[in-house]
């Protein structure tokens, strides 16, 4: 029977940061990216200052490869529309703050950013989605790539690997089936558990670091805040959605009524009305008969 873990992204807040716990972000990492990736370090960066009102629905850690290049990993609980957005403004920063003044281009670190969602972050079937830059000939079709000098000069083969790369797991739309390391490592982030015969790089480390029975007292009750802040936060959305919906049908219904009214003006029979609303000829008759005792 699978052990029953922390959630990940409290971990990535709480645990992961933690030189001695590099070995599970690093275990991630090496199956998405499909190379050994090891972290150097976590870097200081805004995102990761705690303030008391925290609501823990956003978690950012940036880490340095042992090639340099740079990582952004974020967790997201909580819904925005302009996520898109916010994850552009992340490399852009990372990117600025760490090249030194005078440098030349060339100096501009590699950043990849990956997001980790866990709600329906745009519009897509899939569950992983990589994004790179691409420069396509609008005429002959064909991709634009580096010359030999730059290959040379900048120990780069393609011109995306100067440009960030993005990658985002939707959580929500795993469905529990197991393919590959990668997805066992989803099902990890999904259903905060590692099944038995899960195999993936850092999930082992996974099974004995993060086992919620071996929180302190301290801890304990930090996660079970964190739990209930997700909880509340969770309610407070469907709330809103409920709320938005209730509107959306009051504006229907309203139209509606506007619309049979309108036709009865015209000399339509109940019939007709409900023919060209698509509606059934009782609600027309319950509307007009509503509207003669007003």
């Amino acid at each position: 029977m699978a052990k029953k873990l922390i959630r990940f992204d409290w971990a990535m807040k709480k645990m992961l940061r933690h030189k001695a716990n590099f070995d599970i972000l690093e275990g991630f990492l090496s199956e998405l990216l499909g190379e050994e990736v090891k972290i150097r370090q976590v870097l200081d960066s805004e995102s990761n200052k705690e303030t008391e009102d925290d609501k823990f629905n956003r978690v950012d850690v940036l880490v340095e490869l042992a090639n340099g290049e740079l990582v952004i990993v974020e967790v997201q609980n909580s819904k925005e529309y302009d996520y898109f957005h916010r994850m552009l403004y992340g490399t852009s920063k990372v990117i600025t703050e760490h090249i030194k003044e005078g440098e030349p281009y060339a100096e501009v670190k590699k950043v990849i950013s990956v997001t980790i969602a866990y709600f329906d972050l745009g519009q897509g079937k899939d569950y992983v989605y990589q994004g790179t830059t691409v420069f396509k000939g609008i005429h002959k079709h064909d991709i634009l790539t580096l010359a030999d000098k730059q290959m040379e000069l900048y120990k780069k083969n393609n011109i995306h690997e100067i440009f960030p790369e993005y990658w985002v797991i939707k959580v929500e739309k795993f469905d529990d089936r197991v393919k590959d390391k990668l997805d066992e490592w989803i099902y990890f982030f999904k259903n905060a558990e590692i099944k038995n015969n899960f195999s993936a790089k850092g999930l082992k480390s996974a099974i004995e670091k993060l086992d919620e029975m071996k929180l302190n007292e301290t801890e304990a009750k930090d996660y079970k805040r964190y739990l209930k802040d997700l909880r509340d936060m969770a309610s407070e959305q469907h709330t809103k959605m409920a709320d938005a919906q209730e509107l959306i049908n009051k504006g229907r219904t309203e139209k509606e009524i506007e619309a049979v009214l309108g036709l009865v003006e015209i000399g339509l029979s109940l019939e007709q009305i409900a023919v060209a609303l698509k509606i059934s000829v009782e609600r027309v008759k319950e509307i007009v008969e509503r509207h003669m005792r007003e």
